[in-house]
């Protein structure tokens, strides 16, 4: 398989079929650059769009995505973030970065360092968004590296009252390696967790065709399932919030099956004060598929708060 600057992202098999709005047509087809940065002896992948105008010292902005996602969760929310240079990283063992023997949130947190330094996107303008998964290790971040950005948005990644306040989807642990004959059938298995129906199928439909790739076995997932393992969940995630070094801020749906008011509560006390909470109404966990402009106008606000204080 060729290296992702070497892939047309626009081969015939990565079009989508659903109707989709012409916003979307333009933001995925908005320019963008395929880069890599060397992070402890692992290729990390990222996009990075088009400065669009931008001083290179200017508000900016680098997307994490979630479990077994990759940075294209993040191409149609980019550009319409037409006021910030935008970076999506590629985590070891997702989406089209190398592969580890093992994985750790501290690598993780190294690999989200690494690239915002390769992309100069540091200091107070500077941000990390991180969803679900992604949102962990940002908090991982935000504890080792947070005083290199201006703040850090966790995007519907519950952390729960050590008291009992338990999800209502269980965790997910993969063990087993899925092959496909064709890129066709591992389309159909595409499916979003934790479980949700989303109204813009032609999203869901982008990413799903983004996830899949081609090996000798067959056509697989663009991530590897011992990255996806129990031990993803084993850090003190509180402890990171409460340690972290720079300011945070939380957003959720408001039909998530992860965060309910309750845990977004409790997440708020554990952040420094004044660190903004927001519902994205009609919303389930995977809100940006969801909702992407309200997510989209919500991390304005928070950003644009932050950059006058």
């Amino acid at each position: 398989m060729p290296k992702p600057v070497d892939i047309d992202w626009k081969e015939k098999h990565l079009n989508t079929t659903t109707p989709a709005p012409a916003w979307f047509e333009n933001a995925i087809n908005a320019p963008f650059e395929s880069r890599f940065v060397t992070v402890s002896g692992c290729d990390i992948h990222y996009l990075e769009w088009a400065h669009r105008g931008q001083k290179k010292d200017g508000p900016s902005i680098l997307f994490v995505h979630g479990g077994g996602a990759h940075a294209h969760w993040w191409r149609f929310t980019a550009p319409l973030l037409e006021h910030y240079r935008v970076a999506a990283i590629d985590l070891s063992g997702m989406g089209d970065s190398g592969r580890r023997k093992k994985y750790s949130a501290s690598l993780r947190s190294k690999e989200i360092q690494a690239v915002l330094e390769n992309s100069s996107f540091v200091g107070k303008q500077a941000f990390v968004v991180g969803h679900s998964f992604g949102g962990y290790m940002s908090m991982r971040f935000a504890a080792d590296y947070g005083d290199l950005v201006g703040g850090v948005v966790i995007v519907d990644s519950p952390v729960y009252r050590p008291d009992g306040d338990l999800p209502i989807t269980p965790r997910r642990a993969l063990s087993l390696e899925r092959y496909y004959p064709s890129f066709e059938i591992a389309l159909d298995r595409f499916k979003l967790l934790p479980a949700q129906q989303c109204r813009n199928e032609y999203i869901v439909e982008f990413i799903a065709r983004h996830s899949i790739h081609q090996t000798e076995q067959g056509w697989t997932w663009k991530f590897d399932v011992s990255a996806m393992g129990k031990n993803r969940w084993s850090e003190p995630f509180d402890q990171h919030i409460k340690n972290s070094k720079s300011r945070m801020a939380l957003i959720y749906g408001e039909r998530s099956a992860l965060v309910s008011q309750d845990t977004a509560r409790y997440m708020s006390t554990l952040m420094k004060q004044e660190s903004p909470v927001t519902q994205i109404a009609d919303a389930a966990h995977h809100l940006m598929l969801d909702q992407p402009h309200a997510f989209v106008e919500s991390l304005k606000a928070i950003l644009e708060q932050w950059s006058t204080t």
